[in-house]
């Protein structure tokens, strides 16, 4: 256990952004599985635009690395393009 004043401080603070992040990473994620459940290109196009910017957010917090968020943000227009095709 930290001994330091500043050491506990440090602590409680890293908690809290570590349960801001989580809750940040999960809301994107739950989004990202939505867009992959609909079936709809007008509602996914719309959902696609809502999912990109959760991803950007992100990296711009360092909660994802920017070529993990790129990959994503790939593959979720490449699913979203190809509703229309089915």
């Amino acid at each position: 256990m930290a001994n330091h004043k500043s050491a506990i401080k440090k602590i409680r603070s890293d908690e809290r952004k570590r349960l801001r992040n989580r809750y940040q990473h999960k809301t994107a994620r739950t989004f990202i599985r939505r867009l992959t459940e609909t079936e709809d290109k007008a509602e996914a196009q719309v959902l696609l635009k809502t999912v990109h910017s959760m991803i950007d957010k992100l990296v711009k917090k360092n909660i994802i690395h920017k070529n993990n968020a790129a990959h994503k943000k790939s593959r979720l227009a490449k699913f979203v393009n190809r509703l229309g095709a089915a």
